[in-house]
């Protein structure tokens, strides 16, 4: 079937569905030369108990200096107390604390990834940088570097 709009022929395929997947958002951290891939709620990772163990550390300290989670990024229709806890399971979100638990203090961990990190995983970030007063670089548009809880892309998030 052919429609004509000013000029335009258009061909619209009614016997066809085209199906549109989305990649699901990746996160990549090197360490000691080998890459460790991650993605949300990720069981896989050899050290994923040391690593949520440290989110729930890392989350009592931030929640003690002022950070509030922004929920309006999960999208399921859950209860508020819910969503917050499904934010600590973002795959940056792992990838740094795998990172943390990992390497000797005052390294430069850098993650990597395949989409645009929400707002929430932004000052998430800002407040570990300056709880673990080490520098963090988030490699990913507009790729931002955080250190001391400051961010080189002045909260363009």
């Amino acid at each position: 079937m052919q429609l004509l709009a000013s000029g335009i022929s258009v061909r619209v395929f009614i016997d066809r569905v085209w199906s549109v997947k989305k990649d699901p958002g990746h996160t990549w951290i090197e360490m000691n030369k080998k890459m460790h891939t991650f993605v949300a709620d990720d069981q896989h990772h050899s050290q994923m108990m040391e690593s949520y163990a440290e989110l729930m550390r890392l989350s009592r300290l931030m929640n003690n200096a002022g950070y509030v989670p922004d929920t309006k990024f999960v999208l399921h229709d859950i209860e508020e107390e819910e969503k917050v806890s499904q934010l600590w399971h973002y795959s940056e979100k792992l990838a740094i604390a795998v990172g943390l638990i990992s390497t000797p203090p005052g390294t430069l961990i850098r993650i990597f990834k395949n989409v645009r990190a929400c707002s929430d995983c932004h000052t998430a970030f800002k407040f570990i940088a300056k709880i673990v007063e080490s520098d963090y670089s988030e490699k990913c548009q507009p790729f931002p570097s955080l250190n001391d809880g400051y961010c080189s892309c002045r909260d363009y998030w």
